[in-house]
């Protein structure tokens, strides 16, 4: 049994000291893309409820927001508030992508909470979402008029992100809201 004890000690010493350094990590919840500063990956996808398609070129020539969601993240239904708010102050087009998601589920789902997004791209396969280098949902894009990815920000959206974040990456004139 005294056998067991120093090892058992040294491994609760390690993971003590790898949970202090997590915690006290400064960039923890950052996560780079390799996207910054790219095009944004090409697609073309079925829109939700809808016969259409919907391809990320039609937002050319514009900002917008790509929020990466599913009715099965708990962190997406955390983060809608904050997505209707941004809706409403009608700062830039939002384009949903519906990630591994059951139609109908996804339709609900905004019937009910409210639907923040221009339009909704239903990404049934993961295949879009692994283009983008998403790591989970929600995660959230801010693409330029050009079509290159400026910021990417890895879980929920909240006043404090949008603010420092997103619109200080805004043009002046876009950014007053």
């Amino acid at each position: 049994m005294k056998r067991f004890l120093l090892p058992a000690f040294f491994f609760a010493l390690l993971v003590a000291v790898l949970y202090v350094g997590v915690q006290r990590a400064p960039q923890k919840a950052v996560i780079p893309s390799a996207l910054i500063g790219k095009p944004a990956p090409a697609f073309t996808l079925p829109v939700l409820g809808s016969p259409g398609e919907f391809s990320e070129s039609a937002m050319r020539g514009r900002w917008y927001l790509l929020n990466v969601w599913g009715t099965w993240c708990p962190e997406c239904l955390n983060e809608h508030d904050m997505l209707l708010e941004i809706a409403r102050s009608d700062t830039l087009p939002m384009v949903g992508l519906n990630w591994k998601d059951e139609d109908s589920a996804a339709m609900s789902w905004l019937s009910q909470l409210g639907d923040p997004y221009d339009v909704v791209a239903v990404d049934r396969d993961g295949e879009v979402a692994i283009d983008w280098g998403v790591y989970g949902a929600p995660e959230t894009f801010l693409v330029d008029p050009a079509g290159i990815v400026i910021y990417k920000h890895v879980g929920p959206l909240n006043r404090e992100v949008w603010q420092k974040q997103f619109l200080s990456r805004l043009p002046t004139e876009r950014s007053s809201s």
